[in-house]
């Protein structure tokens, strides 16, 4: 694997992450829920909460949890927490040379501290922060040495990723980012419907990807009368995610009653 490309499967894990972290927050307070109808259809995020978990980063172990109605999804959280901030406490011993009062800085915790804020460190910023700041020493952003205001040459604040390092902030990173998308049920699987084809009793078969929306197949394919195009293979009638609506309402399922 090149050097390029392992940054980017990094870059790319990480901001996957973030970018369903507020998904993932929200589905610890809701029972477990089929992969049908799909989330994405089924889901309605309630007006408001996305707000507020974009202001409440606060990391999953130190929130209160009275009565999560989504168990995995609160282990899953937590999994992924635990291996972001320990990655980024890892880099940060590597190649963090700036000064602690520097906001560039990652501060690790510090259990034996006498202030909150020192036991936390840096994880008290939450997930996002984590993640951005991780992306930061992947990318060797702030490596180039710095000029003061009175021309004098400052070292940087952080050193060039050893490659070994940015092996490991990738493998992490795509083990994160895969507990996420599976918590959510977003992972690349193929889940057999309950109900056949609407239009021949054929089978359907619920395709799911982390990089693209769902799509139903139904293997009945050219003797299936469904108003959808055959895939390439001409063995199965597809409905795409436009598609998924009409299909659901043939079906009869309430997407309502399912989120």
């Amino acid at each position: 694997m090149s050097y390029a490309q392992a940054v980017q499967e990094a870059v790319t894990a990480l901001r996957t992450i973030r970018s369903r972290w507020a998904e993932l927050l929200l589905a610890i307070e809701e029972p477990p829920a089929d992969h049908w109808p799909p989330r994405q259809l089924a889901h309605t995020m309630r007006e408001g909460d996305d707000e507020l978990l974009v202001e409440d980063r606060a990391p999953l172990v130190l929130r209160e949890h009275p009565a999560p109605l989504n168990l995995g999804a609160l282990d899953a959280g937590r999994g992924v927490e635990r291996l972001v901030f320990d990655l980024a406490d890892t880099l940060a011993a590597a190649v963090q040379r700036t000064e602690q009062g520097d906001p560039r800085a990652w501060l690790c915790a510090d259990p034996s501290a006498p202030d909150s804020r020192r036991a936390t460190g840096s994880r008290a910023h939450g997930l996002h922060w984590a993640c951005v700041w991780i992306e930061g020493r992947v990318q060797d952003e702030d490596t180039a040495p710095e000029r003061e205001l009175d021309g004098a040459v400052s070292a940087p604040p952080f050193e060039v990723l050893p490659l070994h390092l940015l092996h490991e902030a990738r493998r992490t990173a795509r083990i994160a980012e895969a507990r996420v998308l599976r918590a959510l049920g977003l992972d690349q699987r193929e889940t057999l419907l309950p109900e056949p084809c609407p239009w021949c009793d054929g089978e359907l078969i619920l395709h799911s990807a982390p990089d693209g929306p769902p799509t139903v197949a139904c293997t009945g394919g050219r003797t299936c009368s469904a108003p959808v195009p055959l895939d390439r293979t001409e063995r199965a009638r597809v409905w795409e995610w436009d598609d998924l609506p009409e299909l659901i309402a043939a079906l009869g399922v309430d997407i309502a009653a399912a989120a």
